[in-house]
């Protein structure tokens, strides 16, 4: 098995969105294939984060479940879709061209899947409609960051996801405010919080069936690699992936869902449940004006730097709610290091892992990647659930603390070999 060196030069035709003009023209900063499908997040994003937002109040608080309980859902909603993604990478890879429509057919099932939740109302169904809506999820990721990754050159890809996770950011951001604005203007809020979420999510399938192009460029290297799920997992044999999967999996287990650390925050400072909806804006407008700026410095120092250090800014964040701190700044503290994290290291570790993965494994290697991780918060969020029940939330969060600096630990001197690529 062949895995690309990201310096290594690549014909024209295998990226040729992102391939130098003439002399005297100046080169697109971003490819239009990255531009499109940012527009189709930012939607996407929109309506999800109306579910999101308001999820843990309508299930606490609305539904009365337990934090195990919410723990099981939480986890749910953001592992689930680790069952499908090498599945939905696989497809994607197979037809050469199928990129799109594999990535069309997950944002098709989740938006589906919204309008179900006003028909659910125990653990159970609410269980599957979740899951329904992460295997769409599933269904897309790996597809949709291997047409950014295939637009662009090395040289240029952590600034591409960085434009492309800023773009999505958008979206969280105005989601949250959105459901806060339907809460407040309407009787049975978290209803018309899931119908709005429906059309939304309607429009961003739209944008991405008439917008987005219908093929991505076909690999002109690595053509003996034939694009099998055997030959994907075979992957992480080599040193490069393996490290970068490793190290999210490793990462993944002490990384507490947002879920959970705006539940800590609404306890810690005693925010009433009507304002509860925009904690989610602070990490969402850090995220937004972080995620260009890290994604270039990604591509000067290299993604490994880059990586771990937003992993230290979730240390701080954690640290500060463990502290005896109230002050009026926690948080708008603890929310900016929280949008720095995921700033430092989404779009970053694609961009790490893209440039170790074979074009006709592009999708396929990133889901091998993204699985490990998906899986890792899974179990992280059904752990922490589980010690909120038994322990209290405090212990919950400083064992958590304590197994993501170990594990940080673990990451710097694993990493610390610098591989081919610039990470």
């Amino acid at each position: 098995m062949y895995v690309a060196d990201s310096r290594a030069s690549k014909p024209a035709s295998a990226e040729g969105a992102a391939r130098p003009t003439p002399a005297g023209r100046r080169r697109a900063a971003v490819a239009p294939t990255v531009l499109a499908l940012g527009t189709v997040s930012l939607i996407t994003d929109v309506s999800s984060e109306m579910v999101t937002a308001v999820l843990p109040l309508y299930l606490v608080a609305g539904l009365g479940l337990s934090p195990l309980g919410f723990g099981l859902l939480d986890g749910i909603y953001n592992g689930f879709s680790a069952l499908v993604r090498l599945a939905g990478g696989h497809l994607a890879d197979r037809g050469g061209g199928r990129h799109k429509w594999v990535a069309g057919l997950g944002y098709g099932i989740s938006a589906l899947c919204k309008p179900l939740l006003l028909l659910a109302h125990s653990l159970t169904p609410i269980g599957l409609v979740l899951a329904a809506d992460r295997t769409g999820k599933g269904l897309r990721t790996a597809p949709r960051d291997a047409l950014i990754s295939l637009s662009t050159t090395p040289e240029t890809r952590g600034r591409a996801f960085g434009v492309h996770r800023a773009m999505d950011t958008a979206g969280a951001l105005l989601g949250p405010l959105a459901a806060f604005l339907i809460l407040r203007a309407t009787v049975d809020g978290y209803d018309a919080v899931f119908t709005v979420s429906f059309c939304v999510a309607v429009a961003g399938v739209l944008v991405l069936v008439l917008f987005v192009p219908g093929s991505s460029p076909a690999p002109a290297i690595e053509a003996a690699v034939r694009p099998t799920l055997r030959a994907a997992v075979g992957l992480l044999r080599h040193r490069d992936v393996r490290r970068i999967t490793v190290c999210a999996l490793l990462l993944g287990l002490a990384t507490v869902s947002d879920s959970f650390v705006y539940l800590l925050l609404q306890r810690r400072l005693g925010v009433p449940d009507r304002w509860f909806a925009l904690l989610p804006l602070g990490t969402a407008a850090a995220f937004l004006l972080l995620a260009v700026p890290l994604g270039r410095l990604a591509d000067r120092v290299g993604s490994r730097r880059v990586f771990l250090a937003g992993h230290g800014a979730l240390l701080l964040a954690y640290a500060l709610l463990l502290t005896s701190w109230h002050g009026t700044f926690l948080p708008y503290a603890v929310l900016l290091l929280h949008g720095t994290f995921y700033a430092a290291t989404d779009g970053v570790l694609m961009a790490a892992a893209s440039n170790n993965v074979p074009e006709a494994l592009r999708s396929s290697g990133l889901a091998v990647v993204q699985t490990g991780q998906a899986l890792a918060r899974f179990a992280c969020s059904l752990g922490f659930g589980a010690a909120w029940s038994l322990w209290g939330d405090r212990t919950a969060l400083l064992t958590s603390t304590a197994t993501l600096l170990l594990c940080a630990t673990v990451s710097l001197a694993f990493l610390r070999p610098a591989a081919r690529e610039k990470a």
